[in-house]
């Protein structure tokens, strides 16, 4: 089986199991790891070692503290599957805050009608844009502070191209505590 594994917070590792041992990159190790019963205690051979690691579920899928022959050690062991799935849910989520004015299809910015630093209100008309020789207003979902127009008046854009970049209004009473 393929795993992509962390150790306390470092670049992923990827790893394979299976009859033969694990293989780390292209490199094959011939490992053993067996529990003992009733117990958290595992022993783990590679090659001619052996390693005592106790393993504690820890504070998320997937993620184990370890001690590994008395040294802490936090994990995160996925399987493709799963890592995959995190990845298309955290894409899906985005950031939070107001939603970007995105293009809606290839088209050619005609006017933009807010400045970096704008206050808008939800439904107002933020970029025009010329599609298919038909002008479309593009309105903000949510209110919001522009910070970023990725756009100029004449530029040609693409579908799913961000126009302009929100922020959160921040509420009076939530500025630093």
């Amino acid at each position: 089986m393929h795993y992509f594994v962390r150790l306390d917070d470092g670049d992923p590792i990827e790893l394979d199991t299976g009859p033969a041992g694990l293989t780390l990159g292209d490199e094959s190790l011939d490992t053993d790891l067996r529990r003992i019963e009733g117990t958290d205690v595992w022993l783990l051979r590679v090659g001619r070692r052996v390693h005592r690691v106790v393993a504690l579920r820890g504070d998320g899928q997937g993620r184990w503290d370890l001690l590994v022959d008395g040294v802490p050690v936090r994990t995160e062991a996925l399987d493709a599957r799963t890592k995959h799935l995190r990845e298309m849910t955290s894409a899906l989520a985005g950031a939070a805050g107001p939603k970007p004015v995105v293009a809606p299809m290839p088209g050619l910015v005609m006017r933009i009608d807010v400045e970096e630093g704008d206050v808008v209100e939800e439904g107002r008309g933020v970029v025009i844009v010329e599609a298919m020789k038909m002008e479309n207003e593009l309105v903000a979902e949510g209110a919001g502070r522009a910070v970023r127009i990725a756009v100029s008046e004449g530029d040609a854009v693409e579908k799913g191209q961000v126009l302009v970049e929100f922020e959160a209004l921040v509420e009076e009473g939530e500025e630093d505590a």
